[in-house]
Protein backbone atom coordinates (compact mmCIF):
# COMPACT_ATOMS: atom_id res chain seq x y z
CA UNK A 1 0.00 0.00 0.00
CA UNK A 2 1.30 3.79 -1.20
CA UNK A 3 2.10 6.21 1.92
CA UNK A 4 0.60 9.67 1.86
CA UNK A 5 3.66 11.27 1.85
CA UNK A 6 6.44 9.77 -0.73
CA UNK A 7 6.08 12.51 -2.89
CA UNK A 8 5.47 16.36 -3.04
CA UNK A 9 2.01 16.53 -4.65
CA UNK A 10 0.30 15.07 -1.90
CA UNK A 11 1.36 17.65 0.32
CA UNK A 12 0.42 20.48 -2.13
CA UNK A 13 -2.89 19.21 -2.65
CA UNK A 14 -3.27 19.15 1.33
CA UNK A 15 -1.83 23.06 1.35
CA UNK A 16 -3.87 24.44 -0.90
CA UNK A 17 -7.04 22.70 0.71
CA UNK A 18 -6.33 24.25 3.90
CA UNK A 19 -5.86 28.00 2.37
CA UNK A 20 -9.22 28.00 0.18
CA UNK A 21 -10.83 26.43 3.55
CA UNK A 22 -9.55 28.65 6.33
CA UNK A 23 -8.07 31.81 4.34
CA UNK A 24 -11.03 32.35 1.21
CA UNK A 25 -11.74 35.64 2.29
CA UNK A 26 -8.48 36.84 2.96
CA UNK A 27 -7.33 35.86 -0.89
CA UNK A 28 -8.45 38.72 -2.66
CA UNK A 29 -6.38 40.68 -0.40
CA UNK A 30 -3.49 38.66 -0.47
CA UNK A 31 -3.47 38.50 -4.63
CA UNK A 32 -3.72 42.32 -4.96
CA UNK A 33 -0.95 42.72 -2.19
CA UNK A 34 1.45 40.29 -4.11
CA UNK A 35 0.02 42.21 -7.39
CA UNK A 36 1.23 45.24 -6.10
CA UNK A 37 4.50 43.83 -4.90
CA UNK A 38 5.20 42.63 -8.18
CA UNK A 39 4.90 45.94 -9.93
CA UNK A 40 6.67 47.50 -7.27
CA UNK A 41 9.82 45.02 -8.02
CA UNK A 42 9.30 45.26 -11.91
CA UNK A 43 9.45 49.09 -11.55
CA UNK A 44 12.77 48.87 -9.35
CA UNK A 45 14.31 46.15 -11.32
CA UNK A 46 13.91 48.78 -14.52
CA UNK A 47 15.28 51.94 -12.74
CA UNK A 48 18.28 49.90 -11.56
CA UNK A 49 19.00 48.86 -15.40
CA UNK A 50 18.75 52.52 -16.27
CA UNK A 51 20.88 53.86 -13.59
CA UNK A 52 24.00 53.67 -15.79
CA UNK A 53 22.36 55.11 -18.68
CA UNK A 54 22.10 59.21 -19.52
CA UNK A 55 19.61 61.27 -17.34
CA UNK A 56 17.80 62.92 -20.83
CA UNK A 57 18.30 63.12 -24.50
CA UNK A 58 17.08 66.53 -24.84
CA UNK A 59 19.00 69.19 -26.19
CA UNK A 60 18.82 71.76 -23.82
CA UNK A 61 22.05 71.12 -22.75
CA UNK A 62 22.97 72.56 -19.31
CA UNK A 63 21.36 74.72 -17.75
CA UNK A 64 22.84 77.86 -15.75
CA UNK A 65 21.33 79.29 -12.36
CA UNK A 66 20.49 82.51 -12.71
CA UNK A 67 17.42 84.63 -13.66
CA UNK A 68 16.71 85.40 -17.48
CA UNK A 69 13.38 87.05 -17.36
CA UNK A 70 12.47 88.15 -14.14
CA UNK A 71 8.56 89.29 -13.87
CA UNK A 72 9.58 92.26 -11.99
CA UNK A 73 12.31 93.66 -13.87
CA UNK A 74 11.65 96.86 -15.63
CA UNK A 75 12.07 96.24 -19.88
CA UNK A 76 15.36 97.61 -20.76
CA UNK A 77 17.75 96.72 -17.30
CA UNK A 78 20.11 94.09 -17.32
CA UNK A 79 20.14 90.78 -14.82
CA UNK A 80 22.78 89.81 -13.46
CA UNK A 81 22.05 86.33 -12.01
CA UNK A 82 20.03 87.88 -8.66
CA UNK A 83 16.63 86.69 -7.67
CA UNK A 84 15.69 90.62 -6.82
CA UNK A 85 14.44 92.97 -9.25
CA UNK A 86 17.26 95.76 -9.74
CA UNK A 87 15.51 98.19 -8.04
CA UNK A 88 15.18 96.68 -4.60
CA UNK A 89 18.33 95.59 -4.45
CA UNK A 90 20.11 96.81 -1.19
Amino acid sequence: MGRLFDGPWPIVIIIVVALLLFAAPKLPAMARSLGQSMRIIKSEVKEMKNDGKTESTDATGPVEGRVVNHPQAKPGESTDGTDVPPSNRV
